[in-house]
């Protein structure tokens, strides 16, 4: 105590009055307090920063590089003052008992607030890591550092509330407790979205980088983030969709992953052909039909198994509706399936089939489905666009009429 009442024992030598040479004294110690303070918060900074900096440059590890962006050095630092002003206020206050009490707890509540931005700029941190690393660059690491720094924001405002008001932490929870249905209310949204981060986690549901599908939200791109309230899509039009972490568990949608790591990506598209332009074929049709090599084989296969069933049966062949026969369908079909089995796009040793569907009025939809061996969506649609031109193209060679609907208004 000495050491702070040179100012009073100079001053009362010159004859100063009790209480002006104490707060003179009081003055001119708080003035050096600051003063120390503020040197020590420089020095302690300038070390830490240095120090940090040259083990960041030192090791191999990459998360010492990241305390440093996240400027943890310079926070620490700044407790050594905290804690020398926390511990020095007493004695110069002693005298002062209503503003010792007042620094003490602006004292412990700045302390409190500075060890949350420490653990902060740590946790900040550890999520740059994280995401640098291959294993958990698709996790959902914002979600989970938020929630850890939810809960510490919590017990921190539990702290800084019993410091300022004197309330020990146990009778502050259990009166926290009888208003929780207001805490629920009012944090209903954090906390729908901490159960949802955990869903999302733990089923894998979502990762950074898939390209996800909702259309309830129109959203149709690649997860960018994570985090505790929403999930973030960069959509193909370079557009920003926002959508609630929640939704992922409580609303459907489609994610891509599967087919970016399966061996193709699916074609499944149909063309309409007109009900009226299918027909049998006779026996002269059939010469012109074996000049298309893809099919020649096939016609002179089916044409020797349909002779012989119309000849074993008798079948009276005066009228060709009679027996089995081909049709000009039939051997589209077929043609479009060896065209593309044949094509180099498409992934063979996966599904490949064309076939009709259910006829409608505006005609029979002859649906491909088959796997193209390139998953990018450009080159995707590329092949998938050559497979269609061909088709189309093709659709007169065998007497068949695509369906279009006719606008066209006659006038009288």
């Amino acid at each position: 105590m000495t050491l702070f009442n040179w100012a009073y024992k100079i001053l009362k030598n010159l004859d100063f009055s009790e209480n002006v040479a104490i707060y003179i004294n009081l003055f001119i110690n708080l003035f050096i307090l600051i003063f120390i303070a503020y040197l020590l918060d420089y020095i302690f900074k300038k070390i830490l920063i240095v120090v940090l900096a040259i083990v960041a440059a030192k090791t191999k590890s990459s998360f010492d590089d990241f305390l440093v962006a996240n400027k943890t050095a310079k926070y620490i630092a700044h407790l050594v003052p905290l804690i020398f002003i926390y511990k020095t206020v007493p004695i110069i206050l002693k005298d002062f008992s209503y503003w010792e009490v007042f620094f003490e707890k602006s004292i412990k509540i700045y302390i409190i607030i500075l060890t949350l931005w420490i653990i902060r700029s740590v946790f900040n941190a550890l999520k740059d890591y994280l995401k640098n690393k291959p294993r958990y660059s698709d996790k959902p690491i914002d979600s989970y550092i938020q929630v850890i720094m939810i809960m510490l924001w919590i017990f921190g405002i539990i702290s800084f509330i019993s410091v300022l008001f004197s309330i020990g932490k146990t009778a502050f929870i259990t009166t926290l407790g009888s208003i929780s249905a207001i805490v629920i209310l009012i944090f209903r949204d954090t906390i729908l979205g901490f159960v949802a981060s955990i869903s999302v986690s733990v089923n894998d549901m979502v990762r950074i980088g898939d390209w996800i599908t909702m259309e309830k939200f129109g959203a149709d791109g690649d997860v960018v983030e994570i985090n505790l309230a929403t999930v973030k899509v960069r959509n193909f039009d370079n557009t920003t969709t926002t959508i609630p972490t929640y939704s992922l568990i409580s609303d459907s949608f489609k994610n891509w992953r599967g087919m970016q790591n399966s061996d193709g990506r699916r074609i499944k598209r149909f063309v309409l052909i007109k009900t009226k332009s299918v027909k049998f074929i006779d026996d002269g049709q059939l010469e012109y039909y074996k000049k298309i090599q893809n099919i020649s084989n096939y016609i002179n296969h089916r044409q020797s198994d349909i002779e012989k069933f119309n000849l074993n049966n008798s079948i009276d062949k005066s009228l060709i509706l009679n027996g089995r026969n081909l049709t000009n369908l039939g051997l589209f079909r077929k043609y479009i399936e060896e065209y593309i089995k044949n094509h180099s796009g498409i992934n063979k040793g996966m599904m490949l089939m064309v076939r009709h569907l259910q006829p409608t009025e505006k005609g029979i939809p002859v649906e491909i489905y088959c796997f193209s061996k390139d998953k990018t969506w450009e080159n995707y649609e590329h092949i998938m666009a050559d497979i269609f031109d061909h088709i189309i193209a093709s659709v007169s060679y065998f007497n068949l009429e695509l369906y279009e609907l006719d606008n066209s208004i006659t006038v009288d």
